[in-house]
Formats: C-alpha cells, structure tokens, sequence
C-alpha cells in the first residue's frame, strides 16, 4: 500500500494507518481463501525471515491460528537459526509448525553434487566438507549501464576467502542446481495444504515479485500471495504493528540458500532496501531523476543508472512472471 502522499520525499513510503492497511490485506486474505479458494485454511513456509513471518501473523489475524500451519524445511546448508527464530514465531502466535528436512530430497536430485561440480572447475581444491561457498554480485557494477558481474567465493574452515569472476555456465549450472531447494519447498507446501484442503500463502514482497528475485514454481508457486504489493520497508512497519518478534525484525535479511552466509543485497539488489524502496517508487512512478537526486543521496546521473538497472531486470525477469504460453486451437 502506497501513501497518500503526492510529493516526494524519504517518507513517501510511509504508511499513514497500518491498522487500516493490516485490516484491508486481512479481510480480503480471509476472503480469498475461504470464498474465492474455497480451502479451510493456510499453510506458510516459514523461516525465520521477516517477509515469512508478516506473511504467517496476517493468516492467523485473517483465519485463526487454529487454521494455520507453519511448515519448517530446513536443509543441510541452512542457518540454524532460522529454525530457531521460525519456532520463536510460531509460539509468539499460536500456530502449529511441522519441520520437514529436505536434504534427502535435494541429495536425490543432484542438488549438491551439481552445484559442487561447477565450484570444482573454478576451485578445483574446493572441499564441501570443509569449505563454504557464494555467489553474488559486485555492486561496483551498479552505476556502469552494463549487466551486473556475478562472483563466487569459496571459504575455508580457516576463512580464508578466494574469489572469482564466475562464467556464465558455471553460474547458470550452480543457480540450476540451487532452484532444486525453492522448488522442493514448493513440493512440501503443496503437499501439507493438499492433505488439509488448505491454501499456500506465499511470502513474496514486491521487489521480490517485480524484479524477479523468485525461483519459478519454486518460492514463486502459491495460491496467494498478501504481501506482494508491499515494498521491504513497509513490511517491516507492517511487522512492528502485528508484534514481530524483535530478533527477527533485526536480523538481516539473507538469502540462506548456499553455505556460507550472504545477505540478499549482496547476492542481487546491490543497494540496501531504505534507499531501493525510494529509488523503486521514484522508478515506477515517473519521478525524474533531477528530483529523485537530493532526497536519495545520488547524483543525477547515478539515479538514471539505477533506472536503467531496474528496468533491465524487469525486463529479463519477465518470463518469471509469465503464465505458460498457449497456443490457439
């Protein structure tokens, strides 16, 4: 939800009424699933993660905690305290959670082994076992007009740290075999709200959603999805109204999908989310650069590259969002 606002400033984002902006995404969440789904309830993957746990206290204020079930999948690369946190956010709101490990499953589909088969070419000394791996983008990149570079870092248990510039098929194979983890936890979802009649609420904000930081029938599949038309920014002030527990609203966000650990900024936003809120807003919304400039700090000609950056990932990402082409009779 927008603010009324029509200037621009730092507070445009700002939500005027949260109650009312809480109660309008709950009415039509409690609408949506028993009406329009017809289901008897919701199911949330929850990990521990702010989008995840506004996502799972708007169910239980639409449906009932009695009527929601938060599903924990960690795998062996997770951080353990996303299990912890996920339980200190159940408790905090009533709602029965199941733990389903996936990485038998992972194992089975070559997750791991596919992955490490591309680190290898690049750091043949690489040991899984003994080593941590990531992947992310420079944001040095942020302000050239060109697509941004992805590197890969491996760390020893010494942590000492080598990077490289990671080829393009290194990357794609390492991201392929990596979507093995959204998508088995789309599986898992699907299968606990189909042996309950219940609907998959999904977690996605908007930068997600837009700039297409989703795995296609992965953290991408779900039935709805009441947070997607909120910027980062305004989930967390969604997540202080609804009572979040404050260690989860502190923690960073990160990816926790490769071994060691990296923050979602630096795997594919490259700018922190108080200042990419703005910038988005000023983006989709027309708001020339000459104005954006002061408010958010940059130059003008700064502004216009993280334009082009925005409207570049819109772009590429757009089959992400697409439904499956058909073709006519």
């Amino acid at each position: 939800m927008k603010s009324n606002k029509t200037y621009f400033n730092a507070d445009v984002l700002k939500i005027d009424d949260v109650e009312t902006c809480v109660n309008q995404i709950t009415e039509k969440l409690r609408h949506d699933v028993f009406f329009k789904l017809q289901r008897k309830g919701g199911v949330v993957g929850i990990s521990g993660g702010i989008d995840s746990s506004v996502t799972l206290a708007l169910a239980v204020k639409a449906l009932g905690a009695d009527k929601v079930t938060g599903i924990k999948m960690p795998e062996k690369d997770s951080n353990p305290e996303s299990i912890r946190l996920a339980d200190k956010l159940a408790n905090k709101f009533g709602v029965t959670t199941i733990t389903e490990d996936i990485t038998a499953a992972l194992a089975g589909f070559g997750c791991y082994h596919r992955r490490d088969e591309a680190v290898k070419r690049l750091f043949p000394e690489y040991d899984p076992d003994n080593c941590k791996m990531k992947i992310g983008i420079k944001d040095s990149g942020l302000f050239t007009n060109l697509p941004p570079l992805f590197y890969i870092t491996i760390i020893d248990n010494k942590g000492t740290e080598h990077t490289e510039r990671l080829p393009t098929d290194e990357f794609r194979q390492i991201v392929a075999a990596s979507n093995f983890k959204q998508r088995s936890r789309m599986a898992m979802l699907y299968f606990h709200a189909e042996n309950r009649h219940y609907a998959v609420i999904g977690t996605p904000n908007k930068h997600e959603v837009e700039q297409g930081f989703f795995v296609k029938y992965g953290d991408g599949g779900a039935d709805i999805m009441p947070i997607a038309h909120l910027y980062k920014t305004q989930v967390y002030q969604l997540a202080h109204y609804l009572g979040i527990p404050q260690e989860i609203i502190e923690r960073t966000p990160t990816t926790d999908t490769y071994s060691a650990e990296q923050t979602q900024q630096e795997f594919f936003y490259q700018l922190p989310f108080e200042k990419m809120d703005l910038l988005w807003y000023a983006f989709e919304n027309g708001i020339a650069p000459s104005v954006v400039a002061p408010v958010a700090g940059y130059t003008q000609d700064e502004i216009q590259s993280i334009f082009s950056n925005f409207e570049r990932k819109r772009k590429t990402t757009e089959y992400l969002r697409m439904r499956p082409v058909m073709f006519d009779n």
